[in-house]
């Protein structure tokens, strides 16, 4: 305990359903909240959770696929606090206009869903990596932890660029972790957690139906999940507090499933 008091960690998608639990978790324990998403409405619900856990931070309105925005929300976390220690990049999900169905097949799908889901998902960690791992960087220490997903570990049907940009992540998070070890510090790790199957905005209309029912792919989820529920977001907190903590100090490169157990079911 005590361990993370005083640290400073900026989320992107921080108003989200996943990375506003883990802000409010870290919170709890004093780590300050830099809450990064495009809905500036979300990010400021997200950093009154985090006030009510007993810690502050900031809400900044932050596009994750420009870089002057990115840039510009470093500046102010250092002009605030004067570091930054943690990096999240949770900015990411799937789009309906991108997931195939009998209306729209693979061969239909839009070119422009498909780079925004590619670009949100891989480009929006890259460039959040370059512009606050710098200032890691710079002071030869630091924990960057990506959200992957288990898509990125089992490609899932109808949902090809939401799953190639999350494998592409994992595969970055490898390279970015020997990176900064080699180049700048071995006090810098880089790891991932790959989320199985959680309800969020991003996938309840594949999961669910008007009536809050399951729909046949959530039923099939369920069925190849042994312990036969969804995650819920505060199941993310215990693996992310180890793998920022002093704990995990020899780790990195690491992709660790959160999952229920579906990435070691083989449906038999």
């Amino acid at each position: 305990m005590g361990e993370f008091s005083g640290k400073v960690a900026v989320i992107t998608g921080g108003g989200g359903v996943l990375c506003s639990a883990i802000a409010e978790g870290l919170a709890w324990e004093g780590v300050v909240a830099v809450l990064l998403d495009l809905a500036e409405d979300k990010a400021q619900a997200a950093l009154e959770r985090v006030r009510r856990a007993g810690s502050d931070g900031l809400a900044i309105k932050t596009d994750v696929l420009t870089r002057t925005d990115l840039e510009a929300a470093l500046e102010r976390t250092l002009s605030a606090y004067g570091r930054v220690d943690f990096l999240i990049n949770g900015a990411g999900g799937n789009h309906p206009k991108a997931t195939t169905s009998q209306e729209v097949p693979f061969f239909e799908l839009p070119e422009d869903a498909v780079r925004f889901v590619f670009d949100l998902n891989f480009m929006g960690t890259f460039l959040a990596c370059q512009v606050f791992g710098r200032a890691m960087a710079t002071r030869q220490e630091g924990v960057i932890l990506n959200i992957a997903s288990m898509a990125a570990i089992r490609p899932l049907t109808r949902i090809p660029a939401y799953s190639a940009a999350k494998a592409a992540l994992t595969n970055f998070t490898q390279w970015l972790a020997v990176h900064m070890a080699q180049e700048y510090s071995p006090k810098i790790r880089v790891v991932s957690i790959a989320p199985g199957f959680f309800l969020t905005e991003q996938n309840r209309f594949l999961l669910q139906d008007e009536r809050g029912e399951l729909t046949p792919r959530g039923k099939q989820i369920i069925a190849h999940t042994p312990m036969g529920r969804f995650g819920a977001p505060e199941d993310l907190l215990g693996a992310v507090r180890w793998l920022l903590s002093p704990a995990a100090s020899f780790v990195t490169g690491v992709v660790i499933p959160i999952d229920g157990g579906f990435s070691a079911y083989s449906g038999v």
